[in-house]
């Protein structure tokens, strides 16, 4: 009886190990998994923060652009006002009066010439 007493023992101490292993492979399957989730998760992290950069480096760009566009837009108007005052005819005749000695000619002296219509 002791023998069978023995082997009862034994028998559930195997049954006991044999239950064990199969828990394993399902908290090894659930660890995987997690894992998975975590590499997932974590790219998927890693590509909001790779996109926010370039949407703040597109943003940098665009302020010094719009910066450059004020500057280059205020240029042309300055520019714009020399070249309406450069051309102003009474400065012209001015100068040409100065450096030149031109004067205007006399309306009563000017003669035109026919074309031969």
């Amino acid at each position: 009886m002791a023998v069978a007493a023995e082997r009862a023992v034994a028998s559930q101490r195997a049954s006991r190990l044999r239950a064990r292993p199969s828990r394993r492979p399902v908290a090894r399957r659930r660890l995987r998994g997690g894992v998975v989730w975590i590499v997932v998760v974590a790219g998927l992290l890693a590509g909001v923060v790779a996109l926010n950069v370039a949407v703040l480096q597109l943003n940098l760009r665009m302020d010094r652009l719009n910066s450059e566009r004020g500057r280059l837009r205020a240029e042309n108007a300055a520019l714009q006002s020399q070249l309406s005052s450069s051309s102003a005819s009474g400065r012209i005749e001015e100068q040409a009066r100065r450096s030149l000695g031109v004067v205007p000619a006399d309306p009563a002296l000017t003669t035109y010439v026919p074309l031969g219509r």
